[in-house]
């Protein structure tokens, strides 16, 4: 496997999109935590209409910073996900997977090093999330605490979970621009749907008290979504009590979390092996 990885890393060192692409998910964590940091800062504690309510809150103190980096990290997924599915499909539109398997690689080798690619990239990800909080939270002055560092494995999961997304999508469509739009029209599609379903469970809630939690959060890429959260304040607060509670089934959503990338797994594992060329 280490041969296997350095052959990938000498057809994606040079490549533009994996430099580009890189770069902005790193700088934009850094920079969207420090535009939370500066409005959270400067705007709410300044205009708290209850001095001490919302701004005594620290969102990155060590209490919180764990949580808090790795929530607004998170919507910045796609970026690493867009980087694997033009990594995966040109393997495809170049031939070179074709090359791969010529030259003594057998369709397990090829699909494996795919991957490790998927979790190096969360690993990658995660650890720089890891990174920034330990920043914000030394930055903040407050004593060091691994408390809610649980948010920082959710974190990776989530990563990974939009990681297998994307090579599935490659490795189905194969076609660049093609993967690339459905993967972003599926997205859309769940969180519609994820909508829908989150009005529904309030309705049963509300009418039949019935209450199974958000059936939203129960999707695919909404299961790794819906165990980050943003640090409890008494927004947070208000929007749980005029909804359905999202975690009354967390162990669920870790489940099904776990499960869907099982399938993810499986499922691209058999689309390498036993179509053609």
């Amino acid at each position: 496997m280490t041969e296997l990885l350095k052959i990938e890393w000498l057809k994606i060192k040079n490549y533009s999109a994996f430099i580009v692409l890189s770069l902005f998910f790193a700088l934009g964590v850094v920079g969207a935590n420090y535009a939370v940091y500066v409005f959270k800062t400067n705007v709410i504690d300044k205009s708290d209409p209850t001095p001490g309510l919302i701004s005594s809150i620290k969102f990155y103190d060590f209490a919180h910073t764990w949580q808090t980096t790795s929530y607004v990290s998170g919507f910045l997924l796609l970026l690493p996900g867009l980087l694997l599915i033009l990594l995966i499909t040109n393997e495809f539109n170049f031939r070179t997977h074709r090359q791969n398997i010529l030259d003594g690689w057998s369709r397990s080798e090829f699909f494996n090093v795919k991957l490790a690619l998927v979790v190096i990239a969360a690993l990658a990800s995660t650890l720089l999330v890891f990174l920034t909080g330990l920043v914000f939270g030394f930055a903040s002055g407050t004593s060091f605490s691994f408390e809610n560092i649980e948010a920082v494995g959710y974190f990776f999961l989530k990563s990974l979970t939009y990681n297998m997304v994307a090579l599935l999508f490659g490795v189905l469509i194969r076609k660049t621009g093609f993967a690339i739009g459905l993967y972003f029209v599926y997205m859309f599609f769940e969180n519609f749907i994820s909508a829908l379903l989150e009005g529904l469970s309030f309705y049963l809630k509300v009418q039949n008290g019935f209450d199974i939690g958000n059936m939203g959060d129960y999707l695919p890429m909404n299961a790794s979504d819906a165990l980050l959260t943003f640090p409890k304040n008494v927004v947070t607060d208000m929007a749980k009590n005029s909804s359905v509670a999202p975690h009354t089934y967390s162990w669920l959503i870790f489940g099904l979390a776990i499960l869907y990338l099982a399938i993810f797994y499986v499922w691209s594992r058999s689309r390498i092996i036993k179509t053609d060329l």
